[in-house]
């Protein structure tokens, strides 16, 4: 049997796929009996992205990882593996991966769903990392990519308006020097109905107030771990990228974890709300392209959702 070298394995591009229409939160207030005030309040959001009826999860998967793979340079060709973290595809069967792959030109790639909900993004970039390193492929295109508004009950009070659609990616590269740090992973399997898609429309349930709980509790001794894995203090980040969730529950993480001013916090649900396993792609490319974070800046990423599931690490920005 063949031995291979163990390699590093480092971000070298970034993507990501905003819809181009919008929607703010007074035609949501109007149909839920709520206000634009009561929004903000409770999770900080003031606009979404809401993909077109004839835009799907592919379609956005794509536009977002063929932007990923200009930003590193990477031919399709060379892509050795695709991983699509999404729970919005309109069916169990097919995934969306392997059509992404084959319309990208990644003809020689495997290609895989990821289902964690959330965590998606994080669990995804661990496997691509570990792939990299251990020498199976050279390249893998990461990419989370969710259309849940059709998913949403519009007149649901407690979820239509905490939502949004979107795709973002990353390229993993092999690198002689690692950039991506020891993933950190949790699940909570007992509180597992917490959120849920089912039903024939599939739709999105979600008990708020139990993932609230559970993600400030939970989040800041993983955060310190993930920070702990790669060598480094919370306080010595540049940027911290959580998964985007509810602005309620960033704050309280961050103030948990005593986070100086100096580390750059996303806050990019005000602009997008939750877009599930796109959040935290989407949320760092939006940091480096409005230069908030720089290449070679240490951030650590962390998703979270449903499961419950949990999943983070520290990488060096491309």
């Amino acid at each position: 049997m063949k031995t291979r070298t163990l390699s590093g394995a480092a971000l070298t591009g970034l993507g990501a796929h905003r819809p181009a229409h919008r929607e703010d939160n007074h035609a949501i207030a109007a149909r839920t009996s709520s206000t634009d005030a009561w929004i903000r309040e409770r999770s900080g959001i003031v606009t979404r992205g809401v993909a077109a009826a004839d835009e799907s999860v592919v379609d956005m998967a794509t536009a977002a990882g063929g932007k990923a793979l200009a930003s590193a340079g990477v031919d399709a060709a060379d892509v050795g593996l695709v991983l699509m973290a999404t729970c919005s595809m309109p069916g169990p069967l097919p995934g969306g991966s392997p059509e992404v792959a084959a319309r990208l030109g990644a003809t020689s790639a495997g290609a895989s769903d990821i289902g964690a909900g959330c965590a998606g993004f994080a669990y995804a970039l661990a496997f691509a990392a570990d792939t990299v390193r251990t020498g199976t492929a050279e390249h893998v295109l990461v990419i989370g990519s969710e259309k849940l508004m059709p998913m949403l009950n519009p007149d649901d009070r407690g979820t239509a308006f905490l939502f949004g659609d979107g795709a973002g990616a990353a390229v993993v590269s092999r690198r002689a020097v690692d950039g991506i740090g020891p993933v950190v992973w949790a699940h909570d399997g007992d509180q597992h109905a917490k959120l849920t898609i089912h039903g024939n429309p599939p739709q999105l349930a979600m008990e708020g107030r139990a993932i609230y709980r559970w993600a400030t509790t939970t989040l800041p001794d993983l955060a310190r771990r993930a920070c702990a894995e790669a060598g480094i203090d919370p306080t010595d980040l540049a940027a911290f990228v959580p998964h985007q969730a509810n602005l309620r529950i960033t704050e309280s993480v961050v103030s948990s974890l005593g986070l100086p001013a100096s580390v750059v916090v996303a806050r990019d649900v005000v602009d997008s709300g939750n877009t599930s396993a796109a959040s935290v792609p989407l949320a760092l490319a939006r940091l480096l392209e409005l230069g908030q974070v720089r290449t070679g800046d240490a951030a650590l990423l962390f998703g979270f959702g449903a499961g419950l599931t949990a999943a983070g690490q520290v990488v060096i920005v491309p």
